[in-house]
Order: structure tokens, then C-alpha cells, then sequence
């Protein structure tokens, strides 16, 4: 039982759960979450798989953290413990230097709900973050019903923004092993992906990104398919470029085809390939440095879809992102301005577009960040009479978090 004399934050509900977990870890503040689904049904209360598994991730990359979970699951105590990473021979094997993940096969989160708070743990762990994700539940698309990013999209769009903090990207490797779609009704997958981050800091580089967004100077993305004819690959690339290249002179778009991984069937004893899809990222890179949009589409897990479809869906929603504005795109919203509360102390600035500064998940960061303890946000419109985009400069205040475990140099 968690002790009653420790102070502990309180939330309710199952949404924000990873973002939670991920600023309680950061800040070393114990927190409590009660009412996880206690209000859905009798039959899906509590945490839900991915949640579980999350858990058991950050139980494995660190050190004296507590979990105290009630009986029906619709109620978590943590305290944090200590960022440790990979420790040969304590949570990874003296010759792999690898923690070894697996995630089972009722999950329906892709593998970006687990990578994007690891990779936010990572710059402030002891050691380095070496992590392979495998099993029947890894889902290496982006998913329909979830709305997780691919991870093709997490590697281009989302992993080249830590540089702006001086956490040198060079030193982060992401490797897609095996690739997956969503199974049937969305559930499982079987891809093998691991994530080597050796990129830690003793405290990010104040962020000051309220420039204007510049132009669009060229447009790289990925089709995937796995288990489908290759020529899905080419079908959704042609569709995308049909839309995108009146406007984009550059425009490049790789091919990546992999089989259906197999994974064990329960029922016969077997194996099955589940993970049967295709689906497209594409990531937009502007005139000034370190300003990306991303959009993702992945053909839904029951299909009834062409491939064509997919791609000019994919090209359209690219467009709406860049008309959005700002410098960074809702894909990394979240990660850069957590970042920003937990660097120095001094102000940073960010500039965002309208529709991602009011999405749900954008104020839900501001009042976690709050009762955490960081400084509340700074809003203002953009004052520039010859700009009418009608952006907002956020101006965020470091915590100065840092890294505990890392010695100064």
C-alpha cells in the first residue's frame, strides 16, 4: 500500500495516461489515478492492455518506482523512481544491452504510444535507452480507430525535433525489424522495432522557435504494405504525387514492403499472420530549420479501401496540416512542449497555429504541466500586421529538471 504520509498528486481518468506517468517519472512527484473507466461497463473497467503494458515498460527502464494498483484496476498509485535505461545484466542481458519488451496480442495502441513517452524519458535516463518491442501487439503503423502515428512518422517527423533542444539526433537509432498493420478489428500485429537512444543531457537547450514557419521546400514520406501485392505501394504513391507535385517541385516518396509477420494462434497451436495492410506518411520540411508537418493514413483493418484512396487521403490531409500553421504539427506538439517546461530555467517560445493550440490534448498538457508544478503557459496572438495566420507565441518557463543521474561535464 502506498504510504498515507506521502503527497500525492491527484487526477481521474484513463486519458492522458502515458503523459501523466511520463511527468510524475520527470518531476519525481508521486501521483494517484483514480476512476480509470470505472464508469464504461461492467466488462471493460480498469486499464485497459496497452496501459499494462506501458506500466511494465516503465517498471522495466527504472529504478524504485512502486505501482499499487487496486483490485479492479480503476485505481494507480505511483512513485516514481530513478531513469536508469539499460543496465547490462540487471534489466537487459550482459551481451544484448537490450530490454526486451513484448507486447501481447490484445493491444491496440501502435508502437508510437509506447516510443513517443519513452523517447521523452530517454535524454534524462543514467545510462543509454535501448528498448526492442516485439510480440503479437506491435503494431508499427499508424492505427484507424487510436490515431497513433506511424512510426515511420515518429522517426521523420518527430525524433529530428530533440536537436533543437541539444540532444544531437545522430545518436538516436530506430530500427523497424519487422513491420505490422493492425490485425483483425485493430487488435494485434507482430512487428519487431527497437529504439537506441544514447542522446542524454543534463538539461535541454531553451527553445525559441516563434519565427515565422517559412515555405514548404520538399516533401519525403513512406507507403508500407505488409502481406498486400507491392503494388499497393506504387498505387498510393502515384495517388499522393498526383496531388502534391502541382505544388512541390521536390517530392520524394520511398517503397517499403515486408510479409505478414507470423505469430502464434492460441486456438490451434499454429501460427497466423494477423498484421495484413498498407498505409502511407508523409512528412513536409519548410524553408526554416526544424519546422515539420506530418499526416498519416493507413487503410482500415477491415478493408473495403483502395490503394489510391489511401495516398490522395494522405495528400489532402498534409495539406490541411501545413494550412494549420505554426512550426510544429499536433504529431509533436505534446513532445516539444514538454520538453521546453522541463529545460532550464528561462523562457522559451514556441510558436503554434490555432487549431493545435485548442486541441483536447494540448490544454490537458498546459494543466498537467500546472499541477506539476511547471509555470503556466504565456498565450498571445502573433502581432505582425502582414501576418494574418492568426498563430499564437507560447512562451513556456524551464522547470530545470534535468537529469539527476548525469554528472556535470
Amino acid at each position: 500500500m502506498a504510504d498515507q504520509k506521502t503527497q500525492f498528486l491527484r487526477f481521474k481518468g484513463h486519458r492522458g495516461f502515458t503523459q501523466r506517468l511520463v511527468l510524475s517519472t520527470l518531476t519525481g512527484k508521486p501521483i494517484i489515478i483514480d476512476e480509470i473507466r470505472s464508469n464504461i461497463s461492467s466488462t471493460h473497467t480498469g486499464l485497459a492492455p496497452h496501459e499494462v503494458s506501458f506500466i511494465r515498460l516503465l517498471e522495466s527502464v527504472t529504478n524504485g518506482s512502486l505501482f499499487d494498483l487496486s483490485r479492479t484496476s480503476t485505481r494507480l498509485a505511483y512513485q516514481p523512481g530513478l531513469i536508469t535505461g539499460t543496465v547490462p545484466g540487471v534489466n537487459a542481458s550482459a551481451a544484448g544491452d537490450v530490454i526486451e519488451h513484448t507486447i501481447e496480442e490484445r493491444n491496440t495502441r501502435g508502437i508510437s504510444y509506447f516510443l513517443i513517452p519513452l523517447a521523452l524519458l530517454a535524454p534524462f535516463s543514467k545510462a543509454h535507452m535501448n528498448v526492442r518491442f516485439s510480440g503479437p501487439g506491435v503494431i508499427t503503423s499508424a492505427t484507424h480507430g487510436t490515431g497513433d502515428i506511424s512510426v515511420d512518422t515518429f522517426r521523420t517527423a518527430v525524433l529530428p525535433l530533440y536537436g533543437l533542444f541539444g540532444i544531437p539526433p545522430a545518436r538516436i537509432e530506430l530500427r523497424v525489424l519487422s513491420r505490422s498493420c493492425p490485425g483483425p478489428h485493430g487488435v494485434g500485429g507482430g512487428g519487431v522495432v527497437e529504439m537506441r537512444f544514447a542522446s542524454q543531457v543534463r538539461l535541454p537547450k531553451t527553445l525559441h522557435l516563434n519565427r515565422r514557419p517559412g515555405r514548404i521546400r520538399r516533401i519525403r514520406g513512406v507507403a508500407y504494405c505488409t502481406g498486400v501485392s507491392a503494388s499497393h505501394n506504387a498505387r498510393m504513391i502515384s495517388a499522393a504525387r498526383g496531388v502534391l507535385n502541382p505544388l512541390v517541385s521536390d517530392v520524394h516518396v520511398a517503397a517499403q514492403y515486408d510479409p505478414a509477420p507470423l505469430v502464434g494462434d492460441t486456438k490451434t497451436g499454429g501460427k497466423k499472420k494477423i498484421g495484413i495492410g498498407f498505409g502511407l506518411s508523409l512528412v513536409a520540411e519548410s524553408s526554416a530549420d526544424g519546422v515539420l508537418y506530418a499526416a498519416d493514413v493507413v487503410a482500415p483493418p477491415g478493408g473495403m479501401v483502395v490503394p489510391e484512396d489511401i495516398g490522395t487521403q494522405c495528400a489532402y490531409q498534409l495539406l490541411e496540416v501545413i494550412a494549420q500553421g505554426g512550426c510544429v504539427s499536433a504529431a509533436s506538439a505534446s513532445t516539444v512542449l514538454t520538453l521546453m517546461a522541463m529545460g532550464s530555467e528561462d523562457v522559451g517560445r514556441l510558436r503554434l497555429g490555432r487549431e493545435v493550440l485548442g486541441r483536447e490534448e494540448t490544454i490537458k498538457l498546459a494543466r498537467d504541466l500546472k499541477t506539476f508544478g511547471a509555470s503556466s503557459w504565456g498565450i498571445r496572438e502573433v502581432d505582425d500586421e502582414a501576418d494574418e495566420t492568426g498563430d499564437f507565441i507560447i512562451s513556456v518557463k524551464g522547470t530545470g529538471v534535468g537529469n539527476v543521474g548525469r554528472k556535470v561535464a
